[in-house]
């Protein structure tokens, strides 16, 4: 359609111009051809602006394809390189140098965090190699991205594994090995299993996994104590090069409040690095009273099993009711067992929520679903409770709200199947699952499930825990593993239910020295309903005595502080706030560990560092030998510039010079025609 606005302007301008030329050649103008080319152009200028307001050019740029340097700025590497840090230093920077002649080069340091600056420094305190190359990919994933040189020793300690990460890379990755590649002689202490919160005068278990590198011949014991006092001691006999093993401690919780324990191998002969020989756990003893009520739809023998199961503990005071028998009043119950309920003929879920108590719901034959899905949205069910069909239990590894006996999955194995209402049973998001059920084909569902909030919640998705109880024993001779699912699932509800109207919660209680800590408050009227009228304040102390003031922010109907980062030590706080003329506080403790977690581990990781050159098509090179890198990006055919086509649009609106164009074309033949005729 362009050409016919062409045609009009050129037809128009020129019949404009022959117009001027016949009226000035009468005039007897001396050159009315240059009059009438003055006055073409004019009328030809104006059309254009009305007939043609843009004007579209096409250019084309070539793009450099861009060299993503990622240099590991953790305090492993400072001990990796040594007294050739500078040395290095300058290896790289002379790369990058070399680099920038042909190619766009940034240069990006990571630890814990990504950083763009001062990446030479080697003072984060952790390693997360998957988060900078994912946050490589969000940058640069889309550009011209030519290839990443990653220069680390390996040795990840957050985060995922990055040679299993899944990336949408088609670069070519080029690592750079930090370290010597001589595995050293170490034997530590890898992880530690424990839950967070036990019972008073309960028996609880402390997990550890030990590993060894080059130990063969070593002979000692693990070791678990207590404040210098030694608790417990396992043997262990390392028998070959590489060594691994788990080791279980039994001890029982005496004492209320927070505990420290500490696990320790010995060294081996020769080993150099003692770092990760030891590891801290804190266990939280509890010793306030919970009173739990067991309300059934009907007499069943699961309810005796629960009770059973909580026997012999000081923790606990167990109530059971049937329905018909409902109490007055929830006020005085920790959490509440619904056994069957709610049901079809007996729906007591408002007067249930409305006491804002955990619940743990346990389906029956008698549930009602309109009722179950809402009292909770941990489990969207389409069930039909009246036809019931048996499901086995499988045991989910990844669950971690707590801890279970180590041989929990064989126990599980042996154990009869569950009466579990046919349907559909989906989890939400947030949903914490211990069991599935294990059905063919119809995918997980979740068959023990747990859930996390201001108002704890559980479900056991069937009845007939009580076989358990009893197979377990007709199998192993006890009841263990059965009865710690029951009583971690009312500590779960219970870990932060206090009678008390003001209490101050954490979301743990042992914290990194490189983490801010936080802690929430909350503080109910009498409707136990939440308020945060009147302001909260907070005093800590630390193991030395030095008390601190803080106030609580004001977050939503509750209350929240910040604490931030704090060294290493035991702390212990107490809260206090005012209202309806009556004083209330709250005390508690916590502890904060100084984490070494870039010396647990010394050498580089060569066989990962390959693994990823391998894998992204680059190539590996020692730290020493960095420069050569330059050779092998530049041979490389697939890293190669992009001619990149831009259109730009010209709107000759926008334009200034243009008017002043056809003002200075118009006032010239407006001048000259004046001057002529004036003569």
């Amino acid at each position: 359609m362009q050409w016919i606005f062409w045609i009009i302007t050129i037809l128009l301008s020129a019949g404009a111009g022959y117009w001027v030329y016949s009226t000035d050649k009468k005039r007897a103008v001396p050159y009315p051809w240059l009059t009438s080319l003055l006055r073409a152009m004019v009328v030809m200028l104006t059309l254009l602006l009305l007939f043609a307001p843009v004007f579209t050019i096409t250019r084309n740029e070539t793009q450099k394809p861009l060299i993503l340097l990622l240099q590991d700025n953790s305090r492993s590497i400072a001990n990796a390189l040594g007294k050739d840090s500078a040395v290095y230093q300058k290896n790289v920077e002379d790369l990058s140098a070399k680099l920038s002649e042909k190619y766009k080069v940034v240069q990006w340091g990571f630890g814990n965090t990504v950083q763009t600056e001062n990446i030479f420094q080697y003072k984060q305190p952790a390693t997360d190699i998957s988060a900078a190359l994912a946050r490589a990919q969000e940058y640069y994933g889309l550009q011209n991205l030519g290839a990443i040189i990653l220069a680390t020793d390996g040795r990840f300690n957050q985060g995922l594994n990055p040679l299993y990460q899944q990336l949408s890379l088609h670069n070519p990755i080029y690592t750079v090995a930090i370290g010597d590649s001589v595995e050293q002689k170490d034997i530590r202490v890898i992880q530690v299993y424990a839950n967070k919160v036990v019972s008073l005068n309960s028996q609880f278990e402390i997990r550890t996994d030990i590993v060894a590198a080059l130990c063969k011949g070593y002979n000692n014991s693990v070791q678990l104590s207590e404040a210098g006092n030694l608790l417990s001691a396992a043997p262990i006999t390392v028998n070959a090069d590489k060594y691994d093993r788990s080791v279980s401690f039994t001890i029982k919780a005496a004492t209320a409040g927070l505990h420290h324990y500490i696990i320790t191998v010995p060294a081996a002969d020769g080993e150099k690095n003692l770092t990760n020989n030891r590891h801290d756990v804190f266990v939280e003893v509890q010793d306030e009273k919970k009173n739990i009520l067991i309300l059934s739809a009907s007499p069943h023998p699961d309810v005796n099993a629960i009770k059973d199961a909580l026997a012999g503990l000081e923790t606990y005071k167990v109530t059971i009711k049937t329905v018909d028998h409902f109490p007055s009043s929830l006020n005085e119950y920790s959490a509440i067992v619904l056994h069957g309920l709610p049901s079809v003929n007996f729906n007591i879920a408002q007067q249930i929520s409305a006491s804002r108590k955990p619940i743990w719901f346990i389906l029956g034959n008698q549930s009602s679903p309109l009722a179950l899905s809402n009292m909770q949205k941990m489990v969207s069910l389409n069930i039909n409770p009246a036809a019931q069909h048996d499901v086995a239990a499988a045991y989910n590894s990844s669950f971690s709200a707590f801890t279970l006996p180590q041989n929990t999955a064989a126990v599980l194995d042996k154990m009869p199947p569950l009466s579990v209402p046919t349907g559909i049973m989906k989890a939400s998001p947030d949903a914490l699952v211990l069991f599935n059920q294990k059905l063919a084909g119809d995918g997980d569902m979740p068959l023990w499930i747990f859930q996390q909030g201001a108002v704890p919640m559980a479900m056991l998705a069937g009845e007939g825990i009580w076989r358990w109880r009893l197979y377990e024993f007709k199998n192993f001779n006890k009841h263990d593993v059965v009865d710690e699912c029951i009583r971690q699932t009312l500590a779960f509800l219970t870990a932060n239910n206090t009678d008390k109207p003001f209490r101050v919660s954490m979301p743990k209680q042992v914290w990194s020295d490189q983490e801010a800590i936080s802690l929430n408050a909350y503080l109910l009227d009498a409707n136990n309903e939440q308020v945060n009228t009147p302001d909260a304040k907070i005093i800590l102390t630390d193991s030395a005595g030095h008390k601190q003031n803080f106030s609580f922010e004001r977050a939503g109907n509750a209350y929240r502080l910040n604490l931030g980062v704090w060294a290493g030590g035991t702390y212990t706080y107490s809260a206090q706030t005012s209202y309806n003329d009556k004083t209330y506080t709250a005390n508690g403790s916590f502890v904060v560990e100084s984490i070494p977690l870039e010396f647990m581990e010394t050498g580089a990781d060569y066989p990962l560092l390959y693994g990823m050159a391998k894998k992204y098509n680059g190539a590996l090179v020692p730290a020493g030998n960095v420069g050569s890198l330059y050779d092998s990006i530049t041979h490389n055919e697939h890293i190669k510039p992009v001619i990149q086509t831009i259109t730009d649009t010209i709107p000759l609106i926008d334009r200034k010079w243009y008017f002043f164009l056809i003002l200075l074309v118009a006032v010239t033949e407006w001048l000259l025609r004046k001057y002529w005729l004036a003569q």
